[in-house]
């Protein structure tokens, strides 16, 4: 089944190829959502963009378009109404609507509300998490991995491959600092790991940070414990291998609980490019390293480091410093170490050539922007974006974590709020209301400690995530406990509730309509018309939401989805309909909006819940 908007483009398109020939195929139809039931479920304002070039007026081009509209438009739209200065006001058929609804198939795993896969699925790559090695994941972390988990699953949902990288932190000066400091202070735990932890593993590089500093004898011998890394000395290696064995035994249960789709086997950290630094190096300075008048980039040395200058079609400095000097990408230090950039060239480059990825995206933090700007106009200049018949690559990014005093979320203490222990405390919080409500004679739903552990810690979770993800995700946000768990607006425990009490309206009148449950939709009453509206504009919504990588739109279709039932129910009986057939028709209704829900809050890694 094509999306409403997906209709409409191709009968107004071959409406447009007829007035304009083959300039009418790459025309856009603006077909958009109407902000005003008055006018219509859609409108079109293509006549108003088009008259110009036509040199007609637009309430003129309107009307031909309106005339050229092929014949099978009358199945599925109203007469179509022309408004003001040359507004085409599009309004559905209720039969129409029906039908499409009754053509959605039952229940399948994985639930597709009859939704097709796109036309040109391509292979992705999202990027995105990335937990630092040795370190406890913090409320920093949080950001980057639910926004990339979501945006990764509409990709998948859409019909795209998407593979998913989690480039870990697990190379670098540091593990020679921690492998010499282990191997000096605490050999016993690489023989018994068991005994040290994460903890101790962030408390010893805080010690062996300090003493690289003070020590001259500890500097070297880290230096040569990271040569050792790279010569793969299995000491060394081993002691390696137990720091990152011990993080992931930290992260991995973090991203079980936040519903987060991301396994080991989608870590590619930086050791596993260390050894392709060299080959992307020497790649640049062979191509790049004379200049060129055609060439974007030139690589050359620069007090003693190895630099990538990007210039423009003038062959001015591209990037530059606040002091108006040409700002480089440096690729390798003067003392021939290379940086988080080699690192990221290289990964870039195993992305396109080795993957076969025809779009990637990374999901990181605003303040990154420059870097993915200068990244990306290494590949384009480079030619790496040719492969594959193109490759586009995308750099989501995102704001801060705000307290109540819009300063960035800390604890008291000044440090960085740890994941684990800001999931503790929306559970416990969730807990809380769960309890405080089975106290009250009013509220009471007489759940047992399994169910009120189990919902609070689907409400807790889901809380966090929503409160993020309905966010636009460039803008900085304000994190309160109160509006992320409270039961009214736009909040994870509003959907969830909403979803609940659909389910046990459904239950409850299902059981009584027998073979009727698979009957017709009918649409007489506007509140029916507008619900049945709202859930076909799901697939467009996604379609909206993976061009953008704009999550929030999924958020705010599924509130408005939420708000629009609301008023189905109050004005619109169903389980005291006054016929059966009426009945059995609000109950698809209320099964298909329930459904909606529970794939989109899915979609954001978002559990649902039965009961609340």
């Amino acid at each position: 089944m094509k999306s409403l908007v997906q209709q409409l483009q191709t009968l107004f398109r071959r409406a447009l190829i007829e007035i304009l020939g083959d300039a009418g195929r790459d025309a856009d139809p603006m077909i958009r959502a109407a902000g005003d039931e008055r006018f219509g479920d859609y409108q079109s304002n293509v006549a108003m963009g088009l008259a110009k070039m036509l040199q007609t007026k637009p309430r003129d081009l309107a009307q031909r378009i309106v005339a050229a509209l092929p014949q099978e438009t009358n199945d599925l739209c109203e007469p179509m109404e022309i408004a003001g200065p040359g507004f085409i006001n599009i309004r559905l058929r209720a039969d129409r609507l029906a039908e499409m609804l009754e053509a959605v198939p039952p229940t399948t795993a994985p639930d597709r509300l009859g939704i097709e896969p796109g036309e040109r699925p391509h292979k992705v790559v999202v990027d995105y998490s990335g937990p630092n090695i040795a370190k406890q994941m913090h409320v920093g972390h949080l950001r980057s991995t639910i926004i990339g988990d979501t945006i990764a699953r509409m990709l998948e949902y859409v019909g795209h491959e998407v593979v998913r990288q989690n480039h870990i932190g697990d190379w670098g000066t540091q593990f020679g600092m921690l492998c010499a400091f282990l191997k000096d202070k605490m050999p016993e735990a690489l023989s018994a790991p068991e005994t040290v932890h994460l903890e101790d593993l962030e408390d010893f590089y805080r010690q062996a940070s300090a003493r690289d500093k003070e020590d001259p004898a500890f500097h070297e011998q880290a230096r040569a414990e990271v040569v050792a890394l790279h010569n793969h000395e299995p000491s060394t290696l081993r002691a390696w291998q137990y720091i990152v064995d011990e993080s992931r035994r930290h992260y991995m249960p973090i991203y079980r609980r936040l519903g987060v789709s991301l396994t080991p086997a989608d870590e590619r950290g930086e050791s596993f490019y260390a050894e392709r630094l060299s080959e992307v190096v020497d790649e640049f300075r062979e191509r790049f390293g004379t200049e060129s008048p055609a060439a974007r980039i030139v690589v050359r040395p620069d007090q003693g480091a190895l630099c990538i200058f990007h210039l423009t079609a003038e062959g001015e400095p591209r990037f530059k410093n606040p002091e108006d000097q040409p700002l480089p990408m440096i690729i390798r230090k003067s003392d021939g170490a290379f940086l988080y950039a080699t690192t990221d060239l290289a990964a870039l480059r195993f992305r396109i050539r080795d993957l076969g990825a025809r779009q990637v995206i990374y999901v990181t933090d605003a303040r990154q922007a420059l870097h993915f700007e200068m990244l990306f106009a290494t590949a384009e200049a480079a030619s790496w974006t040719t492969a594959n018949d193109g490759v586009q690559l995308d750099h989501v990014t995102f704001g801060s974590i705000l307290g109540e005093d819009r300063k960035p979320l800390k604890t008291r203490s000044g440090e960085n709020i740890k994941l684990a222990d800001l999931l503790d405390e929306a559970v416990r919080r969730a807990e809380q209301l769960i309890r405080a409500g089975e106290a009250d004679e009013t509220k009471r739903r007489g759940f047992n400690e399994e169910q009120i552990k189990d919902i609070a810690e689907a409400v807790g979770i889901g809380a966090v995530k929503y409160a993020d993800l309905s966010q636009n995700r460039q803008s900085d946000y304000v994190f309160s406990w109160d509006k992320m768990l409270a039961m009214e607006g736009n909040t994870a425990p509003y959907m969830m509730y909403a979803y609940a009490r659909i389910r046990s309206i459904y239950r409850k009148g299902a059981e009584t309509i027998g073979e009727k449950r698979d009957g017709k939709i009918v649409l007489d009453e506007s509140a029916e018309r507008l619900l049945a509206r709202q859930i076909l504009r799901f697939p467009e919504t996604i379609e909206a939401a993976v061009a953008g990588l704009k999550i929030n739109l999924l958020t705010d279709y599924l509130y408005a989805l939420g708000g629009v039932f609301m008023k189905f129910y109050e004005s619109c009986p169903v389980l005291k309909a006054d016929t059966p057939e009426r009945k059995a028709s609000r109950l698809r209704l209320c099964e298909l909006t329930a459904r909606t829900l529970r794939i989109g809050l899915d979609l954001l890694g978002i559990l649902v819940v039965e009961r609340m």
